[in-house]
């Protein structure tokens, strides 16, 4: 067993020492702005005695409302087919398994980017026959700069804290000795961007005469961010 020389290095003190106080701090940034896209889910549906009818019919309905949203043209940022189904439906009774009916469905998804145009094309959509529009659900792209706004200003909080703590013991901060993530000492990510959303349905109702533009309003998405930060400062006279 080898004696320790004062030129080995020293384990860290996990609260300082007198000669250099430790301050650790939270700081937190929340945050409330507009959305920047908006999500509908659009479900599309037929039936039919037999297979072939109801593929041919969700088969058209399927591009007439695709047809419908690339319309739209750069207001439609994104839009993709989710899930397809053809489903035999069985009649509840006789002998054997006969086939009352064959449903079809198709799920798709749009992401808008004008909201301008979000209400008429979910008004166009739902008067469509079999047709369902859910949403919109409103949301921040993962690669906003609103989250990285987020971050620095939970940064500024918690220097800011710091600070306000070394002036109440009539000292300053020296330097800054760690900055972290809330949870990423165990590799857990700290809160996600917390958006709010908001969600509708509407079914096609087959009416003759266009329904009017619904007014749908971009509902605000509240961000919230947290950090931790460990400064050491100068000896304070107490």
């Amino acid at each position: 067993m080898t004696t320790p020389t004062p030129d080995d290095p020293q384990p860290p003190v996990p609260y300082g020492t007198p000669d250099a106080p430790r301050i650790a701090v939270r700081g937190e940034a929340r945050l409330e702005v507009d959305p920047e896209i908006a999500r509908i889910g659009i479900t599309v549906a037929a039936r039919g005695t037999d297979r072939r009818t109801a593929l041919d019919d969700l088969t058209r309905r399927n591009a007439t409302v695709l047809d419908l949203v690339k319309s739209y043209g750069e207001a439609v940022e994104r839009l993709e087919t989710g899930g397809f189904s053809i489903t035999p439906e069985l009649t509840k009774h006789g002998r054997g398994e006969r086939v009352h009916r064959y449903h079809g469905r198709v799920n798709i998804t749009a992401e808008l980017v004008d909201f301008t145009a979000l209400g008429e094309l979910t008004t166009r959509l739902a008067d469509l026959d079999l047709t369902r529009v859910d949403g919109p659900w409103w949301a921040l792209r993962p690669d906003s700069p609103v989250h990285r706004q987020a971050r620095q200003q939970a940064v500024r909080e918690a220097v800011q804290r710091a600070r306000e703590y070394a002036e109440a013991l009539g000292t300053t901060l020296a330097a800054l000795v760690e900055l972290a993530d809330i949870g990423a000492e165990n590799a857990q990510p700290y809160g996600a961007p917390q958006t709010r959303m908001r969600s509708m349905s509407f079914a096609g109702g087959g009416e003759d005469t266009a329904a009017a533009p619904l007014d749908l309003e971009p509902q605000r998405q509240h961000i919230y961010a947290q950090v931790n930060a460990r400064f050491t400062m100068a000896p304070p006279r107490l």
